[in-house]
Formats: structure tokens, C-alpha cells, sequence
């Protein structure tokens, strides 16, 4: 299984020595976390649950947060594209949340797909 979220980031650049200074001071770049994205119904898995809401980051500083300590570098805004998974993780992920709709809130697994994912999620083919 093989499951990664991606993020658009736009860093700030900043001079270690006061005599540089840097025009322009931002970049923006995409940031693919290729740490794993927890197997479901692991610690850690519902990532998608608190941090995202309808496709987008639900708590933009946050956010900037934990990219700044996936990057090492000052964030000015992150942004939420997608979730890339194969299909046997999307699969799994399904069913964890099947197992456990009443922490979603929610009626049936597409509802939790759209409530915290909206439409970003794209199923790779394994190899």
C-alpha cells in the first residue's frame, strides 16, 4: 500500500547574514510529503480528518505549521492538492472508515471522502 499527501507551499526566504538581502523573498514551490501516510486504522491515520475540510487545509496556520517543521524553512501559506494513494490503500481507507462512521459524523464512506477530501483524491496504479 502507498499513500502520500501533497501540498503547494509558498516559503519565505531569509538570509542567514544581515548584509544580503534577497529580492523577491518568497517562492513557491510543490511539496510532495513523501513520508507514508499512515496504513488505516493506524496511529496517525486520520490526518485527513484533522487537518483538512473539503479539500483544503481546515486551519491555515496550522498548517503552515507543520510544513514549516516538514521543511525546515518560514512558510507563508500551505495549501491542500490532493491525496495519492494506490488502489489497496484506498481500498483500506475505505473500509477503516466504514468501520467507524460515527467518528465521521457521517452516513456512509463517500461522505467522509467529500466532507474531508472533497474531490482530491487521486488513486495511482501501484507500480
Amino acid at each position: 500500500m502507498d499513500a502520500r499527501y501533497v501540498f503547494r507551499v509558498r516559503l519565505r526566504l531569509e538570509a542567514d547574514e544581515s548584509e544580503v538581502s534577497l529580492e523577491p523573498s518568497t517562492t513557491e514551490t510543490t511539496v510532495t510529503c513523501f513520508r507514508e501516510a499512515p496504513e488505516p486504522g493506524t496511529e496517525g491515520w486520520l490526518f485527513f480528518r484533522d487537518t483538512l475540510w473539503r479539500g483544503e487545509v481546515s486551519d491555515a496556520a496550522y498548517g503552515r505549521q507543520l510544513a514549516e517543521e516538514w521543511l525546515g524553512e518560514p512558510v507563508e501559506s500551505v495549501s491542500f492538492r490532493e491525496l495519492q494513494v494506490d488502489e489497496a490503500y484506498f481500498a483500506a481507507l475505505k473500509e477503516a472508515i466504514d468501520d467507524d462512521l460515527a467518528a465521521f459524523n457521517a452516513e456512509n464512506v463517500d461522505e467522509v471522502l467529500s466532507k474531508y477530501l472533497g474531490s482530491s483524491i487521486r488513486v495511482t496504479d501501484a507500480d
